[in-house]
């Protein structure tokens, strides 16, 4: 680690990944996310396990987590003397005879996930020596993150900056153009910090009609009337667009799934108050898949909608 001119959080993750395996061994050296349930592996130094980047585990059954809640050391070279780790379901997966683990913080003290490390053998007790430079390099990595995480929503709003001009005209929504870039950028940042992303796609269902029988004036002033509604419905950082004809698309952030259908029931409840029939579905981006598969399982799950109001008419 003779060159500290880091980059970016990734990058100062991977040499610190790297300097710990040089150092110490281990089989394993992971920097994770934790986002509710999930423990979302972002970076790993692997030498051995089958674990890497994008995976995901339930936090309550990692080693880390009862590090976390002060039941375990961080420093365990023979980890089956600490009766949390022997019991930790994670150990049921994976052969840890030792463990290493740090708390990565954000900037209010609350927790972002873990720098940490297994081994199939165990190490030997002069590890724990080693407790203060885990420690201190853990807390670097935590610095660099918060900077990072400072700096996410103002480049987020160069991002809508430079997307103004890809605006549709009847809307003032995003176009699709905009909606890939958008997508594109999110997933990136995703994929460095585990953010949670949720994705809705919205199809008017009496447009044609309205078309047909009311005239097209008619019928753009219902999608106008939908932007708005879907404008009001959604936090100034939502990302909105209108992909074409009667598609809607939103993209949120940082949102759990008590959020997102919390945020789904107040669409539909907006629309119905505006007598707008739509069809909606949602999905939260899975860390091993990513957000272009959220869109299409959202767009899946908008048809079963559709489908289902079909079969309610009949």
């Amino acid at each position: 680690m003779t060159d500290i001119g880091f980059k970016s959080f990734h990058d100062a993750g991977q040499a610190v990944l790297n300097f710990l395996y040089q150092r110490f061994g281990f089989d394993l050296w992971m920097i994770t996310r934790v986002e509710g349930e999930d423990w979302i592996i972002l970076q790993t130094e692997n030498h051995g396990y089958d674990v890497h980047a994008g995976q995901v585990f339930h936090w309550t059954d990692s080693f880390c987590s009862q590090m976390v809640l002060g039941n375990g050391p961080k420093i365990a070279p023979i980890s089956e003397h600490v009766p949390a780790y022997l019991q930790a379901p994670i150990a049921q997966q994976l052969i840890i005879k030792a463990y290493i683990g740090q708390p990565l913080t954000k900037e209010d003290g609350s927790l972002f996930g873990t720098l940490c490390a297994i081994s199939p053998e165990p190490k030997s007790e002069s590890l724990k020596e080693e407790q203060n430079l885990i420690e201190l390099l853990g807390d670097l990595l935590s610095q660099i993150l918060q900077t990072e995480l400072r700096e996410i929503e103002q480049t987020r709003k160069n991002e809508r900056l430079q997307a103004e001009a890809l605006r549709d005209p009847l809307t003032g929504l995003y176009n699709r153009r905009a909606w890939d870039q958008f997508v594109l950028a999110e997933e990136e940042r995703c994929q460095l910090y585990g953010h949670h992303a949720t994705v809705f796609m919205l199809d008017l269902n009496d447009l044609k009609f309205m078309n047909d029988v009311h005239g097209h004036a008619a019928g753009d002033q219902m999608i106008r009337q939908t932007a708005t509604v879907l404008t009001e419905s959604c936090r100034n950082t939502d990302i909105i667009a209108r992909l074409g004809g009667d598609e809607f698309a939103i993209l949120t952030v940082e949102n759990d799934l008590e959020a997102s259908q919390t945020h789904l029931s107040r669409i539909i409840e907006n629309l119905h108050a505006k007598q707008i029939s739509a069809a909606i579905g949602f999905a939260m981006r899975d860390p091993s898949e990513g957000i272009q598969a959220a869109c299409l399982q959202a767009d899946k799950n908008m048809y079963q909608d559709k489908l289902q109001r079909i079969k309610d008419r009949l």
